[in-house]
């Protein structure tokens, strides 16, 4: 991929119908690159109509991303829990492949009060499992897990990190929305400089060249993440996060989760190509 591609979380609102085929015809008539497929209520679609969206999203030019279901805990108490949540990663690899989308997208996992060091080797432990079934189907999918924005979820952007470079097939999806609502703070040029340098650091360039990102802008308080805000009545300094991404010359892929969905993708393009 030779730069970021700017696209939306789901169909724009702008869309024909809200329906997969016509949110990536809709993304390419506004010249956007990519759509990430929102699975996180469940996995609604057969590979009949999974196939049609890998020939539409071709031939449209639209490359895409694909995010699990919402009701995954890798950290869960119930053994059952857990073999649902791998389930569903596996589900969502499964359709995503078909599909052409290139990685899947998931929230891991909470802590339950557990420590962070438990509920990680937990995480790992069963995600492995998922990835080793993933692979002895010939899997091609990208799974990367989350960076998050609340105290009480797993997904500090130190344990994406470790996850990610202990465990094969897998890469960030680094939510700089929700890394600045987890601190407050994440919101400045060096800061989001410092997190690209972390995650070359740990993951080598190859990280940067295919990176996934989630961008919008958020409201947030003590405990972390509230809701997700338009960029322009938001505090993310956007601009200055796109500077960051220029000059570390990221590439891959940058889905907007605003409320306004495709006014702010085409507002991160339009600032990318004129810095």
């Amino acid at each position: 991929m030779e730069k970021l591609l700017f696209g939306t979380g789901g169909s724009p609102h702008s869309s024909k119908t809200q329906t997969t085929i016509d949110g990536i015809k809709r993304i390419a008539e506004l010249g956007l690159g990519c759509m990430e497929l929102e699975f996180v209520y469940g996995v609604r679609m057969g590979e009949a109509g999974a196939r049609l969206v890998a020939e539409t999203a071709r031939s449209a030019g639209v490359r895409l991303s694909a995010h699990g279901p919402y009701y995954i805990n890798l950290n869960a108490r119930e053994e059952e829990k857990v073999a649902a949540s791998q389930q569903r990663i596996l589900q969502t690899a499964r359709i995503a492949a078909v599909c052409g989308a290139q990685s899947v997208t998931f929230h891991a996992a909470f802590y339950l009060g557990d420590p962070p060091e438990k509920t990680y080797r937990a995480v790992k432990k069963n995600l492995a499992e998922v990835l080793n079934q993933l692979k002895k189907e010939n899997n091609p999918v990208v799974i990367r897990p989350e960076v998050m924005g609340k105290p009480s979820a797993f997904g500090t952007l130190d344990e994406v990190l470790k996850l990610c470079a202990e465990l094969k097939s897998t890469d960030i999806c680094m939510d700089f929305a929700h890394w600045h609502a987890y601190s407050g703070e994440a919101n400045s040029y060096a800061e989001f400089a410092s997190t690209l340098e972390q995650i070359k650091e740990k993951l080598g360039d190859k990280a940067l060249a295919d990176m996934h990102i989630h961008v919008s802008g958020i409201a947030y308080g003590k405990k972390g993440e509230l809701k997700h805000l338009n960029l322009k009545e938001s505090d993310l300094r956007y601009v200055e996060l796109i500077q960051a991404l220029k000059d570390y010359k990221a590439k891959g892929l940058v889905i907007c989760e605003s409320p306004s969905l495709e006014e702010d993708a085409l507002l991160l393009q339009e600032t990318y190509h004129k810095l």
